[in-house]
């Protein structure tokens, strides 16, 4: 009895939670919830009201806004190719969240910022092999690694080893023996940050595998975080070939350049002129932010000068990297902020580096188990590995012809992968391994296609488990239509449709005149001191207005500005209440500013040409072409408003 009470209780709950979601609007018969409306109001109302006028007017434009979706819908909008593609490639994107292991994910953001109160100086040796090498040439890399490693534990010198023959394949090992300098989270890729981070200072990793090969680490060092830095530059370049004369005549330019600036010019001024570094010159040297917390990392001798700065402002003696010679400024030192402040930040690094991969290869184990996962890979793959031949590297191989059997390779939630559909996925992807046996082959790319398809299954969920990404990706449908539709029926139209234009401009010419304008030259002053300069210069008659710009600015550019051409009186907040007569007018003061007015003209208020009207009217013809294709729409799709549930809103 108990029970079938716990259980009625359910269902009067369940029905009473779908009558209080009831339609607030229909369109085409299809019903807009109570739930569905007030979501995407509230997204447009950050200080909502619930009053009968607020609401009316936000259904007007919610009416409007259906219409136009409901007639992009009805001409087959949704079905065209590009608007499809768009709409996948935001849902993609839009999925990432919900497809990965979100405990084991915020585990690695929280990482990563311990990480980073840390910067960890390190050396490494590294032995190439390819991601998709075979199992012997992986095997031969492993075993090299390993004998060099053995040689630095029976007393050879690291850096030694890592420059000498069958060191290091890093090219640079030859110049720095190995040494990386100072780095911290993001900053090396993951597998590599993880040893650097878990090996001990003063001892050598085991190997670790990245997508270079093999490396071993020696960690050197660990200090605190020195934060974030903006800096700028200006370089004198000497190149690696550079001969002594060559790099004496580097040393020589730097020193120069550095004499000017003890001089007092400006920075950015010989950047912009002397610094050979071409991405920054024209942006007064100034360099992407590194250090703490950023992806961007500067050769170690860069980074050490630019640290030891002590103040913003503050400009290095010349350095010298393998790349030239370096004057450096601080401009922006910022400690390492909170957790909080960068949570957003890591969060967004975490899914798009290794670390991702991480979070959703346990995801995609927490999916095995939720739906009932079943593999016969050992039974279903022989055929696969006896028939992969040469012909499946060129792209001709043909297991859609020769696979007669379509047996179940895995199974999810009851569903089947077939033998088939991994004969079709092989044959797509011919190109991502080359040169690898059949056996390693077919396993690596099972793998991947399992993945795939499980995580496929999974999207294909995510809008019945998860109303919130369902409302999202309606909004995102209907964006894209509504963007589309209104291009072609209000926006373009309006622009290509010039004999409408034409005719609605000369229908409406009186709403297009001039008023009041001086034709006229603006001296903007930046204070009375600099006016009464202005003003006595131009006195003369004949003075031009660039004399009296080089002659107030010749200490600061700040002095004055000056514009020039025709300005509207009413339009203009600094001309606007002043009775401006023709001629030179006298010093008046705007918002700290004080204005000197030399009008050559006084324009009467007059019609607008066409040309001098365009934009307006332009604007104008699309509201017009909008309200006459709303009201057409209208009587194509039928709205009900259910008013009842759109007054209770709120209640």
């Amino acid at each position: 009895m108990k029970k079938r009470l716990i259980l009625a209780f359910g269902i009067l709950l369940s029905l009473n939670s779908i009558a209080q979601d009831n339609a607030v609007m229909e369109i085409d018969g299809k019903k807009v919830t109570k739930s569905e409306f007030l979501q995407i109001y509230l997204k447009n109302n950050p200080t909502p009201k619930y009053d009968k006028q607020a609401l009316d007017e936000y259904m007007e434009l919610f009416k409007k806004f259906k219409l136009k979706v409901a007639e992009a819908e009805a001409l087959g909008y949704d079905t065209i190719p590009k608007l499809k593609k768009e709409l996948a490639g935001y849902r993609k994107q839009l999925s990432q969240p919900y497809l990965i292991d979100s405990t084991k994910n915020s585990a690695l953001v929280k990482q990563a910022y311990e990480r980073m109160k840390n910067e960890v100086h390190a050396a490494h040796i590294l032995v190439k092999v390819a991601e998709n090498a075979s199992p012997e040439d992986t095997l031969a890399a492993y075993n090299r690694i390993l004998a060099i490693k053995k040689r630095i534990e029976n007393g050879e010198d690291f850096s030694t080893v890592a420059k000498g023959k069958n060191g290091s394949d890093d090219p640079s090992a030859a110049r720095n023996g190995g040494d990386l300098g100072y780095f911290t989270a993001f900053q090396m890729v993951y597998q590599f940050e993880e040893a650097a981070y878990n090996t001990p200072v003063g001892k050598i990793s085991n190997p670790v595998r990245t997508k270079f090969g093999y490396h071993i680490l020696k960690v050197m060092d660990m200090r605190p975080a020195r934060g974030t830095i903006k800096a700028a530059h200006i370089m004198v370049a000497t190149g690696k070939e550079a001969t002594p004369e060559e790099i004496e005549a580097a040393h020589k330019k730097v020193d120069e350049i550095y004499a000017k600036l003890k001089a007092g010019e400006s920075f950015e001024k010989l950047a912009s002129e002397f610094s050979d570094d071409a991405q920054t010159a024209e942006k007064g040297g100034e360099l992407p932010l590194f250090g703490t917390g950023t992806t961007t990392r500067m050769v170690p001798e860069f980074e050490e000068a630019a640290f030891l700065l002590q103040a913003n402002g503050d400009v290095s003696q010349p350095v010298q990297t393998a790349f030239g010679y370096h004057i450096i400024k601080r401009l922006e030192l910022t400690p390492l902020r909170s957790f909080d402040e960068l949570k957003k930040e890591i969060q967004g690094k975490v899914n798009k580096d290794e670390r991702a991969i991480v979070t959703q290869q346990s995801f995609i184990e927490k999916l095995k188990k939720s739906y009932a996962f079943k593999d016969s890979y050992s039974k279903t793959s022989k055929w696969f590995v006896s028939n992969i031949d040469t012909n499946y590297f060129k792209g001709t191989w043909t297991a859609d012809i020769k696979l007669k059997s379509n047996s179940t390779m895995f199974t999810l939630d009851k569903k089947a992968f077939t033998q088939q559909e991994f004969a079709a996925y092989l044959k797509k992807n011919f190109r991502t391994y080359k040169n690898l046996d059949a056996k390693t082959l077919v396993q690596k790319q099972y793998t991947t296609w399992q993945n795939s398809e499980i995580l496929a299954y999974e999207e294909s969920k995510l809008d019945s488990k998860y109303p919130d990404f369902k409302a999202l990706m309606q909004e995102y449908h209907d964006g894209i239509l509504l963007y589309e539709i209104m291009s072609d029926k209000v926006w373009n139209k309006a622009i290509k449709d010039t004999s409408g234009l034409k005719t609605f401009f000369q229908e409406n010419n009186a709403n297009y005149t001039w008023k009041k304008r001086y034709n006229a030259y603006i001296y903007e002053c930046l204070n009375q001191d600099v006016a009464k300069q202005v003003a006595s210069m131009l006195k003369s008659d004949t003075i031009s207005s660039r004399t009296v710009i080089n002659a107030v600015n010749k200490n600061s550019e700040l002095n004055l500005r000056v514009r020039t051409g025709k300005f509207e009186e009413e339009s203009t907040p600094y001309l606007k209440g002043h009775e401006l007569k023709k001629g030179v007018n006298a010093a008046y003061e705007f918002e700290g500013k004080y204005y000197i007015v030399k009008v050559d003209e006084i324009l009467a208020p007059t019609q607008k040409t066409m040309t001098e009207a365009k934009g307006a009217a332009t604007s104008d013809y699309q509201t017009y072409l909008e309200k006459e294709w709303l009201a057409e729409i209208a009587k194509k799709h039928p709205i009900v408003i259910h008013e009842q549930v759109l007054y209770s809103l709120g209640k």
